[in-house]
């Protein structure tokens, strides 16, 4: 259980200080985020290392890498000018301070930079993954490529996972008692290219 001290706004909300024991658990939270992005790391190490088949199944993967890739452009190129319009007016909605408006934009942008690092990551290594799966399959059984496929799928969930504990763990180092505010920009921003 956390322990923190709480103080009365004047606004009636509450307002949470991390100090002690309890920012050390956030550093933790930090780290364990780092760890899960070691693993997904790990990870694609191991689903690259796999053999990409056949001369006709790499020229098929190369058409589908192709194809994925000027999707992820174009969704991109799209959601870059909704980022920036989002930047600018969570900047101008009220917030307690100055800083802290100033902290929930950036931090939008930074979700959304890790919510598209996870998606171009996923997408990339989805795609690459495919051939190694089915070459596998061919020549070593479904043993191998079933191994291969769960890794595939594992590393966008552990990018997810640990960008977005080091990412709010992050917020809470540095904005304390204002991070819930903050959190909210962060928040939206990871969500924003899951929408």
């Amino acid at each position: 259980m956390l322990r923190t001290t709480s103080l009365a706004a004047s606004g009636g909300g509450l307002i949470t200080h991390v100090t002690g024991g309890d920012y050390t658990l956030v550093i933790v939270v930090a780290v364990v985020g780092l760890l899960a992005l070691g693993v997904a790391g790990f990870l694609v190490r191991e689903v690259l290392a796999a053999s990409e088949g056949s001369d006709k199944m790499q020229e098929i993967a190369k058409a589908v890498q192709e194809g994925a890739s000027a999707y992820l452009t174009r969704q991109f190129r799209t959601l870059g000018v909704f980022a920036v319009i989002v930047f600018f007016v969570l900047l101008v909605l009220p917030a307690d301070s100055t800083n802290v408006r100033w902290g929930r934009s950036l931090f939008f942008l930074l979700g959304a930079g890790f919510s598209a690092l996870t998606g171009y990551i996923g997408m990339s290594l989805a795609v690459r993954g495919n051939v190694r799966v089915a070459a596998a399959a061919h020549s070593e059984g479904s043993q191998r490529a079933l191994r291969i496929a769960f890794r595939t799928g594992g590393v966008a969930g552990m990018f997810t996972v640990g960008l977005g504990l080091f990412g709010a763990s992050l917020v809470v180092m540095i904005y304390n008692e204002h991070a819930p505010q903050v959190l909210e920009g962060f928040g939206f921003g990871a969500a924003l290219l899951a929408m």
